[in-house]
């Protein structure tokens, strides 16, 4: 429950401030921000905070952020009561924010099932490309791109369409891919703790794309070896056999 200061008429101004400080505390994204705060949870830009949303706060949510882009629309001198083209800018902005392009921060992970690894599988795999799309952290501006997955079972196994999934959760976030790679490691790990992982990352940055340097064919790969691939060369460069054969048979 929000609660309101007095308000105080004492002519000096302090009615309005006291006004101001009521409406900044209704706001949902500084309950959100303060229960955060509480719970010592970590909301940097590539966090995901679901498990913190009350219900009904995402919609909540959704409204403020429409309100910030309006005045963002607005400080641009872009006249959006008579533009018939950005009438509704600020609505479809704050949806695509919070349920496509930034999901992995507000929404739950997708429902990965695991299975026993009855039959003892220990032959390495790779799934691949599979098309991840983000935005750059400093600039939130898209980087696209395609990662590889390469797995030695583990007790458990995961389908092959649920690293897709993850993937995508992972990457709609604001990031910086260095850091994309490890949180997707991260969680794949936590999924079907494999003997053995591989991520490769491959991606072109808008950020030097479309501004900056205007850079259009310059792209970043990096990569992260764990478990078994780390510390038995053979099926690091195992790994990275199989993705270069798959890019292969996509570029015939």
């Amino acid at each position: 429950m929000t609660s309101t200061l007095p308000v105080s008429t004492n002519g000096n101004g302090s009615a309005s401030q006291n006004a101001k400080l009521s409406a900044l505390q209704s706001r949902v994204s500084d309950r959100i921000r303060a229960r955060l705060r509480e719970r010592d949870v970590s909301f940097l830009a590539n966090d995901n905070v679901a498990d913190h949303l009350l219900p009904g706060e995402l919609d909540a949510l959704q409204v403020e952020v429409a309100d910030r882009v309006r005045d963002l629309l607005h400080s641009l001198v872009i006249d959006i009561e008579n533009d018939h083209n950005t009438a509704e800018t600020a609505e479809r902005v704050a949806k695509m924010y919070l349920h496509e392009v930034f999901k992995g921060r507000y929404h739950q992970q997708p429902k990965v099932a695991s299975f026993p690894n009855v039959k003892r599988l220990d032959e390495i795999y790779t799934v691949g490309p599979i098309t991840v799309r983000s935005a750059c952290s400093h600039h939130l501006v898209p980087i696209m791109g395609n990662c590889w997955i390469g797995i030695k079972p583990g007790e458990r196994v995961i389908g092959l369409s649920k690293f897709t999934r993850v993937a995508d959760w992972v990457f709609s976030r604001p990031h910086i891919q260095e850091e994309a790679v490890m949180i997707l490691a991260d969680e794949i790990e936590r999924l079907c703790e494999p003997q053995g992982l591989g991520i490769i990352i491959k991606a072109q940055h808008y950020c030097m794309k479309w501004r900056g340097v205007k850079e259009p064919q310059t792209s970043m790969v990096n990569s992260v070896v764990r478990g078994d691939f780390r510390h038995d060369p053979s099926l690091k460069q195992e790994f990275f056999e199989l993705v270069r054969q798959q890019e292969a048979l996509l570029s015939t």
